[in-house]
């Protein structure tokens, strides 16, 4: 297993984690058995969004005499009500949920403790005008949650979350299909087909979602990954928006090739499908490479823009292009050079002023990428 830190929280957490999708679905037996092979793989962060309390109880089993081998993401505001799952806001309703939650985990503190589930601009001014968030922080300040996190499939509700400082780490739904669409308030859209033949849909990432992606590298704001396979419409050729199906280690690599992703969180109905995923770690740079499906696809090509695949290497002057023009473009969006990106790119052993322009990386990329000008591009900002 691979370890990253996650944002300024500091942690360590492992690159594939483990969502909790499926888990409601099973019993407590079959989820201890999850959790085992997890722990086994080497998997320290866990979502856990689900308030069903047989999942909860599982948890709680599951993390007791080895508490340090659990990260835990789990979730506030969300509750199990007449039997069912529910979103909910009231305060009456989010105190006791929490209380469910720790109780059932017999724990002391939750890692992360992820604000549920917003989407919508009423929402998210309901909580952070109100009293969730200071439940929240009243939670954080009495140690019960170490750091506060946000779940959302929107990214400007993201970008808001993050500006507001409190938060340190954001779920966040992170694939090459969403990527290309608009920012929405309707979750649906996303799982929409038809979403991606409208005409005026990018062929490369959206602004907004690169914004999100910039402003989280710089702030030290970990995005946590759900929805790496697009609901498996992306693992489906006749389901995908490509035209072409990806495999499990191609999307995992995607999202692990954007800015400021730490660990991606893929739900697991058997403990094969897990195995699957966490055999990410010791697959070729072959098996995980993405770039030939993306742009050759027969519908929304990536084209002219660099997707950080590092199909270019090697260069001949010793460049990570695909680094250099991450950095690049973190400070590009941003209209500015963060003092973190910097120190980044000044760490680097061969800049793009080291660039001796043979051409060699343009006739590998499979995006038309413009290489040579990206390194001027890059030279320009940076100073070297």
């Amino acid at each position: 297993m691979n370890y990253r830190v996650l944002g300024r929280t500091g942690l360590r957490v492992s690159e594939i984690g483990l969502g909790c999708e499926y888990l409601a679905k099973m019993d407590g037996g079959a989820i201890q058995k999850i959790l085992d092979a997890a722990i086994a793989a080497g998997v320290n962060y866990f979502d856990l969004f689900s308030p069903e309390p047989h999942v909860r109880d599982a948890f709680g089993q599951g993390m007791r005499g080895r508490r340090e081998k659990f990260i835990l993401q789990a979730h506030l505001c969300s509750a199990w009500v007449d039997g069912q799952y529910k979103r909910v806001r009231e305060m009456g309703q989010v105190e006791a949920a929490f209380q469910d939650l720790m109780s059932r985990l017999d724990t002391g503190y939750i890692d992360v403790g992820m604000i549920h589930f917003i989407d919508q601009q009423e929402d998210f001014d309901a909580v952070f005008q109100g009293p969730v968030i200071e439940f929240a922080r009243k939670q954080k300040n009495a140690g019960r949650i170490r750091h506060l996190g946000l779940s959302t499939h929107n990214p400007r509700i993201a970008i808001q979350a993050v500006k507001t400082g409190l938060i340190d780490v954001i779920m966040f739904s992170v694939n090459p299909a969403y990527d290309i669409l608009p920012p929405s308030e309707d979750i649906n859209v996303l799982f929409d087909k038809g979403s991606y033949d409208a005409p005026d849909v990018l062929s490369c990432t959206d602004p907004e979602r690169r914004e999100l992606y910039s402003l989280c590298e710089s702030q030290g704001v970990a995005l946590t990954v759900m929805k790496p396979f697009g609901g498996g419409a992306l693992l489906n050729e006749t389901a995908s928006p490509f035209g072409a199906a990806m495999t499990v280690a191609q999307c995992l690599h995607y999202c692990l090739t954007r800015p400021a992703v730490a660990t991606v969180l893929p739900g697991a109905a058997t403990v094969e499908e897990l195995r699957e995923a966490v055999g990410y770690c010791g697959l070729s740079p072959e098996e995980k490479d993405y770039s030939a499906l993306l742009s050759g696809c027969p519908a929304h090509p990536f084209t002219d823009r660099c997707m950080y695949c590092g199909h270019c290497a090697p260069c001949t002057a010793g460049i990570d292009i695909a680094v250099v023009n991450k950095y690049a473009d973190l400070a590009e969006i941003q209209g500015t050079v963060p003092e973190t990106v910097r120190e980044h790119y000044g760490d680097l052993s061969a800049k793009a002023g080291d660039c001796v322009a043979c051409g060699q990386c343009e006739a590998r990329c499979p995006f038309g990428v413009k290489v040579i000008a990206h390194m001027k591009r890059a030279k320009e900002i940076f100073g070297a």
